[in-house]
């Protein structure tokens, strides 16, 4: 099985904006490989510009809102590369693809890690912020998987929400439920 990172992922557009959204990154060894499913734009950024930074949310909120279509980031450039990194983030890597393997559904890109940065102490879990991540990675695979197994997780997720949420983590998890809710056309 391998070690899955979920955390946000900066590349670099053609224009010189910036593709700021979840993505699963995979440890190998001292690389992260990068698997972003077609069709995405950081494909494209990541072929012509070679290199993306990776941050670590403290704040579900920030997940959950680039899912659902919310203006959620404040961005800072990053330290060694041309790139962004979110501000108020715990940490952040900032990475280099050094090779490229084309799929027709999931590209990989090979990374290096140019530089690492603590910027904040990390306290602790909460089973809530871990309920809304799961969350929101369901609410991104609506159309792989069938309603009844989409139901069956969110009423189990919900637990952990009802018991363990601070607001940032119940508005979050409202967000993930509408935007499931309106797939469905409840």
């Amino acid at each position: 099985m391998p070690f899955i990172l979920e955390t946000i992922v900066a590349t670099k557009n053609a224009d010189g904006t910036f593709h700021v959204r979840p993505y699963g990154l995979h440890k190998d060894g001292d690389a992260w490989i990068f698997l972003p499913f077609r069709p995405s734009p950081a494909i494209d950024n990541v072929r012509r510009h070679p290199f993306l930074t990776v941050s670590a949310p403290s704040d579900v909120r920030v997940i959950a809102g680039l899912l659902t279509g919310r203006d959620v980031v404040a961005t800072v450039p990053a330290d060694r590369i041309d790139g962004v990194r979110l501000q108020g983030t715990t940490g952040h890597m900032e990475l280099e693809a050094v090779a490229f393997d084309d799929h027709e559904l999931r590209p990989r890109f090979r990374c290096r890690v140019v530089h690492e940065a603590a910027h904040r102490p990390f306290v602790g879990f909460n089973r809530a912020q871990a309920a809304v991540l799961e969350a929101a990675i369901l609410s991104t695979r609506l159309t792989m998987l069938p309603r009844e197994k989409v139901d069956g997780e969110m009423a189990y997720l919900r637990i952990a929400v009802e018991k363990c949420a601070g607001p940032e983590e119940a508005e979050a998890w409202g967000w993930i439920a509408e935007k499931i809710a309106a797939h469905y056309g409840d």
